[in-house]
């Protein structure tokens, strides 16, 4: 006999700040730190929680090895004190991973089989290399050309989208530049307090005179990415970095980055047993995969997909978190869909707040979550375009 689904709902979602790789303030912090911190974050926003009821861990990383290797989600369920009856399991969409990994956790609940469940993502950019330790592409990608684009670099294929999009150089950075003053304006008003959980860095240097290892702490509070001096007369001296007489520079491309977030997905009965309100309510979810050589339009395959599955229409989205991967790809995913401006990344996006890959869904969904609350809005969507030619959408409601 099949099963009526029940909903999902999220009770708590928290955050690190971003910090910028390689030279970062989290270059000398490990990924499993900062989820570490990022799922305590969480819990703390529950007190009423038992957390005996969590049943599983499931994390999002991109390149899931070396510091954030050995499933690093069950050992960051350990590290942060939870249960050892709370198991863990890592998922890798690259970008999409942290997304991934709350669709996951929601399934788990809507499906019955779960009542508790913590959804996140962790990535170090700084400690991990994109490509991994030793990045080995099976070479019959090379054996049909609708394959060969698997081999592309993210930012050759994001040359190739502003050429058959025709999103110009001067559009690309005068979106970076939106992006940049978005972010500033944010931090200024206090936008994140809801979802960042500061983190204290503990430094230790040797003092020559004494012959003692002094200890100094540093308390991190915002994202490291924002920059005040971003100009469109600034970026239009850079240049090109993936193409010959290309248009995408690192100006207009996201930031490499390390950080992690955590939210807690849990059903009706739980919500009942530990009197809880919900923040939120995941609605759907979508992924749909394009050629990979183009692979930063996949959210305009995305988008109605999960719009679909809601039963929504895309005039009912009120905050769309599009991360900006690249601004030739978000440009185009914008043109091509006919999206409000005006609702895209309204706090700024990855080319001012960073881009800590697996991290980036489960840290943008704290955002849309926190942010549907304090400006009373309903819906709002993460979506993303993801390597090898994907793209994710989820659909969150505010309650």
């Amino acid at each position: 006999m099949s099963k009526q689904l029940q909903d999902a709902y999220i009770v708590a979602a928290s955050r690190t700040p971003i910090g910028k790789a390689p030279r970062g303030v989290f270059r000398n912090t490990r990924p499993d730190e900062l989820l570490v911190h990022a799922i305590r974050s969480a819990v703390a926003q529950v007190p009423g929680l038992d957390t005996s009821v969590i049943e599983d861990a499931i994390v999002g990383c991109a390149i899931p090895e070396a510091e954030q290797g050995l499933n690093v989600a069950r050992m960051g369920a350990l590290l942060a004190g939870l249960p050892q009856s709370v198991g863990g399991v890592t998922v890798n969409r690259f970008c999409a991973s942290g997304l991934t990994a709350l669709a996951m956790a929601a399934d788990r609940v809507r499906v019955g089989e779960s009542d508790a469940i913590i959804a996140g993502g962790c990535e170090s950019m700084s400690m991990v290399p994109m490509m991994g330790n030793k990045p080995s592409l099976s070479p019959h990608i090379f054996d049909r050309s609708e394959d060969v684009g698997i081999a592309y670099g993210m930012g050759l294929t994001a040359e190739k989208v502003a050429e058959r999009w025709k999103v110009s150089r001067e559009a690309q950075d005068a979106f970076s530049v939106e992006s940049h003053r978005r972010a500033l304006v944010a931090q200024q008003a206090g936008e994140f307090k809801d979802e960042i959980a500061p983190y204290t860095i503990v430094e230790r240097y040797p003092d020559l005179a004494s012959g003692e290892v002094k200890v100094k702490e540093r308390l991190i509070e915002l994202d490291e990415g924002p920059r005040a001096d971003t100009t469109l007369e600034g970026l239009a001296k850079l240049r090109a970095v993936f193409a010959n007489k290309g248009s995408v520079t690192a100006g207009n491309s996201s930031q490499t980055s390390d950080g992690a977030g955590a939210l807690i997905v849990v059903s009706e009965k739980v919500l009942k047993q530990f009197n809880l309100t919900p923040l939120a309510r995941f609605v759907s979810f979508a992924v749909r995969g394009v050629p990979p050589e183009i692979m930063g339009i996949g959210p305009k395959e995305a988008i109605p997909a999960a719009l679909k599955a809601a039963g929504l229409k895309q005039d009912d989205l009120d905050w769309i978190e599009l991360n900006e991967a690249f601004a030739a790809q978000s440009l185009a995913v914008i043109q091509d869909l006919g999206l409000d401006p005006s609702k895209i990344n309204p706090l700024g996006g990855a080319i001012a707040l960073g881009h800590p890959l697996g991290a980036t869904g489960a840290i943008r969904a704290s955002t849309v979550v926190h942010g549907l609350r304090r400006r009373n809005y309903k819906y709002g969507m993460v979506t993303m375009c993801v390597g090898t030619g994907m793209g994710a959408a989820g659909i969150i409601e505010r309650l």
